[in-house]
């Protein structure tokens, strides 16, 4: 009976153990769920820029847009109307 009421003491709150199984197949759901959903953008990539913070020395005068043309034309009314 020892070894029983120390092998008790030793072991997590069943709460615990329940909560720890419920979040191992949740994680392993959401993973099959991806994997058979497959890439959200496959021919989507990032064009002329690097990620290590240099700019590539193109010496251009990006404003800050983050390499999009912000011109919006005409599409505010100034048709004259």
């Amino acid at each position: 009976m020892a070894a029983v009421a120390l092998l008790r003491k030793l072991m997590p709150p069943p709460a615990l153990c329940g909560f720890l199984l419920l979040l191992a197949l949740m994680l392993m759901a959401s993973y099959a769920a991806g994997a058979a959903v497959g890439s959200v953008a496959p021919g989507m990539h990032e064009t002329g820029t690097s990620r290590d913070g240099d700019d590539g020395g193109d010496g251009g005068g990006d404003s800050g847009g983050g390499g999009m043309d912000m011109d919006m034309g005409g599409t505010h009314g100034s048709d004259g109307r």
